[in-house]
């Protein structure tokens, strides 16, 4: 079933599309092809301490995990948390963003009362993560479009090009303090991130 829109470009019935789904009207993005767009909620995110910043990634993605592990391994000043998108603090700040709980095809990242994400989230992250890593974010000049054009191939077809685990993971004991809180096992099955 297509999602309605309220967007008065988009006719009666038509799907909506990646962009207008990630970002709704009220809050529609200025059209700056370069700089990270952020967008805004009224309230502060829950579960986040003022300033704290959390990467949501998909848990079951085993693309997404390398992520996470890469953010673990390069980010020594410990300025990222980490929560996947199937736990209850991922699923409160989906809920939170207004995203989609089920079908999540992006990444965000979260702080305060901010959100961004596709290629966004990737490079908000990265000026976050020290040498030799920060040189990466000037691929933000690469006009948006291109960029979430990119990203949109790769998160859709994520799974067959990388794989996907059976159960959702849990961080390792050592990392357990770069998630926002431990995930509990739910519905999902859990086994432990190895190093």
């Amino acid at each position: 079933m297509p999602l309605k829109s309220s967007w008065s470009s988009n006719p009666p019935g038509r799907p909506l599309t990646l962009e207008q789904a990630y970002y709704p009207d009220n809050q529609a993005p200025c059209r700056h092809p370069f700089m990270p767009i952020s967008q805004t909620r009224p309230s502060p995110a829950p579960l986040l301490k003022p300033g704290e910043t959390v990467v949501l990634f998909d848990g079951v993605c085993k693309l997404c995990n390398g992520w996470a592990k890469f953010l673990i391994r390069h980010d020594h000043a410990r300025r990222v948390r980490l929560a996947s998108v199937q736990s209850p603090e991922g699923q409160a700040l989906l809920a939170w963003a207004g995203l989609p709980l089920q079908q999540f095809d992006t990444m965000a990242v979260v702080r305060d009362q901010h959100y961004w994400v596709r290629s966004d989230a990737i490079f908000e992250v990265v000026a976050l993560l020290p040498w030799p890593w920060r040189p990466v974010k000037l691929l933000r000049y690469v006009p948006r479009k291109l960029r979430d054009w990119a990203y949109d191939r790769i998160a859709l077809n994520r799974y067959r090009l990388f794989g996907k685990y059976d159960v959702c993971l849990l961080p390792s004991p050592d990392h357990e303090r770069r998630f926002l809180t431990a995930p509990t096992p739910g519905s999902h099955p859990v086994e432990r991130i190895g190093t």
